[in-house]
C-alpha cells in the first residue's frame, strides 16, 4: 500500500488489486483492471448500499457520507455504462471523505444488469432501452432518499460518461439543483423516442450552473461539438464554462482503465470541488 501525494481534498489510498483481491466489484466489462488502481477506504465513513424507492418498486444504489451525526450537502453520482460498480462507489467515498453525502443509484436496474456482462457490445443494448424520463425520476427519488437521510437541502449532481450527458439533463430538469459537474459527457446526438433530446438541446432549461470537463483527444465527442455547446450556453445567457484538456482521451478520469490520466483527473476533481463550492453547494 503506498499513500498517494493527491490533494489533502482528496485523501485516497492505492492499492494493489491483484494482491488485495479487490477485482470483483468491478465490472465484468472492465477487466482486466488496473493494478494501481485507486481505492478509497471506507474509515470515518458511513458507507454501503441502500434501496431508493422509487415509484412503482425501489431501486439499488451505494450512498457515502461522514461518520456521526449532522446534516450534509448532496451530490448524486451518475453511472458511467457499467452501472454503479466499483469505480463509482470509491468516487461516492472521495466525495464523503470532502463532506458530502454521496449517492449513486442503479440507473439500469428495471432493464438488466450490466456488471455481469462480459463486453461494452453486450452492455448498449441495454443502455438503449433506457428511458430519459425514468432517468430523471429514479435520480429525483434518489434526491429525495439523501434529503430524507442526512442531506441539508443543498444538492449537487455529477456524472461520467453516459452520465456526464445525463449530467447536463437532470441540470435541466430539477429546479433544486444548486451546481453540475458533466464528465466527458454528449452534447449532441440522434434522437430516439427513449432518448428524445440531448443536452445542446435543453440549454435553455438549465436551471443550475453546469461545468463540463472534456477531453481533446475523445473520439466519441467532436470538438466541434463543444463549440457548438458553447455558443448555445452564450446565446441563452447561461452561467456555464466547458474545459477541455487537449491530450487527454474520453474516460481520462477512469483510474481502472486505460484511458486514465492522472494529472487531468487530479485537476478535473479539484475543479469538481471548486464549482460546487463556488454555487453554493459545499460543506
Amino acid at each position: 500500500m503506498v499513500e498517494s501525494t493527491l490533494p489533502a481534498a482528496l485523501p485516497l489510498v492505492r492499492r494493489d488489486l491483484l494482491r488485495a483481491g479487490a477485482l470483483a466489484g468491478f465490472a465484468l466489462a472492465v477487466q482486466p483492471v488496473a493494478a494501481a488502481t485507486i481505492l478509497t477506504p471506507p474509515d470515518g465513513l458511513q458507507a454501503g448500499p441502500i434501496e431508493i424507492p422509487a415509484g412503482d418498486r425501489s431501486i439499488p444504489g451505494y450512498h457515502a457520507r461522514p461518520e456521526g451525526k449532522g446534516s450534509w450537502p448532496v451530490i448524486l453520482v451518475v453511472h458511467e455504462i457499467f452501472g454503479v460498480h466499483e469505480h463509482i462507489r470509491d468516487v461516492c467515498r472521495r466525495f464523503a471523505r470532502s463532506g458530502y453525502l454521496a449517492v449513486a443509484p442503479d440507473l439500469y436496474v428495471r432493464q438488466g444488469d450490466v456488471s455481469r456482462l462480459p463486453a461494452i457490445p453486450d452492455i448498449m443494448p441495454v443502455v438503449a432501452a433506457v428511458p430519459d424520463r425514468q432517468v430523471m425520476s429514479d435520480l429525483d427519488a434518489a434526491a429525495d432518499w439523501a434529503q430524507a437521510h442526512g442531506g441539508n437541502g443543498r444538492l449537487g449532481v455529477t456524472g461520467f460518461c453516459w452520465g456526464g450527458r445525463i449530467t447536463w439533463l437532470y441540470a435541466a430538469h430539477n429546479p433544486a439543483v444548486g451546481a453540475a459537474v458533466a464528465w466527458y459527457g454528449r452534447v449532441r446526438g440522434q434522437a430516439t423516442s427513449l432518448q428524445p433530446r440531448h443536452p445542446i438541446e435543453v440549454v435553455a432549461e438549465l436551471k443550475a450552473p453546469v461545468l463540463g470537463l472534456y477531453g481533446g483527444r475523445d473520439e466519441g465527442i467532436p470538438q466541434s461539438d463543444l463549440d457548438l455547446m458553447r455558443t448555445a450556453l452564450k446565446e441563452a445567457g447561461k452561467e456555464a464554462e466547458i474545459h477541455v484538456y487537449p491530450d487527454a482521451p474520453h474516460g481520462f478520469h477512469a483510474d481502472y482503465r486505460p484511458s486514465y490520466r492522472e494529472a487531468e483527473a487530479r485537476d478535473g476533481w479539484t475543479r469538481c470541488l471548486r464549482w460546487l463550492a463556488a454555487h453554493g453547494v459545499s460543506p
